[in-house]
């Protein structure tokens, strides 16, 4: 088998591996139905690329119609590629919109140095992005975050938020117009990031927050990458403990009520007479 036919199938592996992936999580979640309009959020890195190529492609063969928007948000940072993402949304055909928003003057106004920029960035971001997909009328925001971002999410909450929460595959927006879904639920970080350098996509780093080290992300990512390579399959495990959570075994009486356990026991136990030993 020469080079390029072995690069061939590579690339058709991991296609067919994120599309079964993508294709699962769509079905247990429900994610998208008959006649939806999908807004496809784009940053410019891998994840967002390969969610809109793998929808692009499932949307070919899927036994329902629904269509795709495309939508990337510039936010004005020193440097960044204007053309990138509309020469190559263009080259597909897709139906898009840039968006231009300086939120980079706001966050770097707004955050004090030494502190990170992505929580006020992605609220902006966030509103941005929601308004627009009220304005043409997208029952559906798709988001490029993936099975290692949620498994990091769950373990930021955790370590720095004493909340145990991470981000769910499908969820309604807190104003209740908006349905968020994330297809990549169940991909691999590392499926992805090989099937992008494969591909090829014109990625566009983040320059806002990208250089900003010490992040608690990147710390989270980092003990768990040493995680996986000490126990191969921690992560995978992690987050089936997220899809298979048992509210009683916990603590939260908000999500379980302990007070009612004894009404709810079937059978009292029999009183049982002490024997005084003399």
């Amino acid at each position: 088998m020469s080079t390029a036919d072995k690069n061939h199938f590579k690339l058709s592996r991991s296609r067919k591996n994120l599309r079964r992936d993508v294709g699962r999580a769509i079905a247990d979640f429900n994610m998208i139905e008959d006649g939806d309009l999908i807004m496809v959020c784009l940053s410019g890195g891998k994840d967002s690329y390969t969610l809109l190529d793998i929808l692009s492609s499932l949307q070919r063969h899927a036994p329902i119609r629904f269509e795709l928007h495309a939508v990337n948000l510039d936010q004005k940072q020193p440097g960044f590629p204007e053309d990138v993402l509309p020469d190559y949304l263009r080259s597909l055909g897709v139906s898009y919109k840039i968006l231009g928003q300086d939120t980079y003057s706001i966050v770097k106004e707004k955050v004090p140095d030494g502190k990170t920029f992505c929580g006020l960035c992605s609220r902006l971001r966030r509103g941005i992005l929601y308004n627009y997909a009220k304005s043409i009328g997208a029952n559906k925001i798709a988001l490029g975050h993936h099975r290692d971002d949620i498994v990091e999410t769950l373990f930021l909450n955790m370590f720095y938020g004493g909340k145990l929460k991470a981000m769910p595959p499908k969820l309604l927006s807190d104003d209740k117009h908006n349905i968020v879904i994330r297809p990549l639920a169940y991909c691999k970080e590392t499926e992805i990031r090989s099937y992008a350098e494969m591909v090829g996509f014109p990625i566009i780093p983040c320059n806002l927050c990208g250089s900003q080290e010490n992040l608690q992300r990147q710390a989270i990512k980092n003990m768990l990458q040493v995680w996986q390579k000490e126990f191969p399959g921690r992560v995978e495990t992690i987050f089936r403990a997220i899809c298979n959570v048992s509210p009683s075994q916990l603590a939260d009486s908000g999500l379980f009520n302990f007070s009612e356990l004894e009404a709810s026991r079937r059978h009292k136990p029999p009183n049982l007479n002490l024997i005084e030993v003399s």
